[in-house]
């Protein structure tokens, strides 16, 4: 029999109700062990045989709890995360990882001095869209790349109220939020950059976090990587368009796991998503001497195989699939961004 991982939950509010709950609960390499509700009870309809904590100290002092899940608002990550890793637990944050570059290199420093597996939950590395992107990239069909933009755009000219997310507290904004996954695929695909121009403001009225950002990576080689995201997008728009010396390829977000997940939709190791009943993006470019012009779908993505990823690194010593260096590098961009949008002027990392 497989070793099973006991896992703890420090929220059930949309991300452990969406993006780990289920998961975990689905996978048999898991084991739901407890979940933190402060005030209410929401999880004993779906989740029963799971403890039922009141605080996250609390469930910390649960030794039969080897995994926590610290996705609670970024201004608690730290101390939260750190709490975790002084327990003697293994830990995994929710994006973004940290408020700051700081932070997030004292968590990494931390984890390595205590031997401890810690991991960023960037599960938009998952989504379908971003790896028929990837794909791209990786057999560059394009050639030497040129122009790139990454768009995490919404229309949601109200606000939530949440201070976490919209006042004016560290981390809350727009690009903390969108932008970290945004600024990780770019990383990913592309390397990490030599400089930052950033314009990062308030759109919506009585908003004081950032709900706008736009920045413009730069790079040794001839390549401009565009990060942007608006809460004024009512019409939708290529998500990610790549330009390169043969041509050009077009992709819209159309993953379609979180609004399956909204459905009460149960995740599964096995694709569980149905591809894009229609075309989700365009390839033009000029290949082995041939021009195509085609249309394509993307296969499905899966944020179960994030949690495959991170039971192999903690059972079979394969690699962390998002580890805390990855993170950090992050949010040295977010915080150059900061930086480059206060002083007006290109920041060099």
């Amino acid at each position: 029999m497989s070793r099973v991982i006991n896992t703890g939950i420090a929220s059930y509010g949309m991300s452990g109700k969406l993006f780990h709950a289920p998961f975990i609960e689905a996978n048999p390499h898991y084991q739901l062990t407890a979940i933190v509700e402060r005030h209410k009870n929401e999880s004993r309809e779906k989740y029963p045989k799971s403890r039922l904590y009141r605080s996250f100290e609390e469930m910390l002092c649960d030794d039969d709890i080897e995994l926590v899940v610290v996705n609670t608002p970024v201004q608690t990550h730290f101390e939260y995360a750190k709490a975790a890793l002084n327990a003697g637990k293994k830990v995994i944050v929710e994006k973004p990882f940290t408020v700051n570059a700081e932070e997030a290199s004292a968590l990494g420093a931390l984890a390595a001095e205590k031997s401890l597996f810690l991991s960023v939950y960037q599960n938009r590395r998952y989504d379908g869209d971003f790896l028929a992107l990837k794909e791209i990239v990786d057999h560059q069909l394009l050639g030497e790349l040129k122009e790139a933009e990454l768009r995490f755009d919404r229309y949601r000219p109200g606000h939530s109220g949440k201070a976490h997310k919209e006042g004016t507290l560290p981390g809350a904004g727009g690009l903390h939020d969108l932008g970290s996954h945004l600024i990780d695929q770019a990383i990913q695909l592309f390397g990490f950059p030599q400089a930052v121009f950033a314009d990062v403001f308030a759109m919506r009225k009585d908003v004081e976090a950032n709900d706008y950002f736009e920045l413009l990576l730069y790079y040794s080689k001839p390549l401009r990587v565009r990060i942007k995201g608006t809460v004024f997008a009512r019409e939708t728009y290529y998500s990610y368009i790549l330009h390169g010396e043969n041509g050009s390829f077009l992709q819209h977000r159309s993953d379609l796991q979180e609004q399956q997940l909204l459905k009460d939709v149960i995740p599964s190791l096995d694709q569980w998503i149905e591809t894009p009943q229609e075309t989700d993006n365009m390839l033009h470019a000029t290949i082995n001497g041939e021009t195509v012009r085609r249309a394509g779908r993307t296969i499905p993505g899966n944020y179960m195989n994030y949690y495959e990823d991170v039971y192999n690194a903690i059972v079979n010593g394969a690699p962390n699939p998002v580890p805390a260096a990855d993170a950090v590098l992050t949010m040295r961009i977010i915080d150059a961004a900061l930086q480059s949008n206060k002083e007006q002027k290109l920041i060099t990392i």
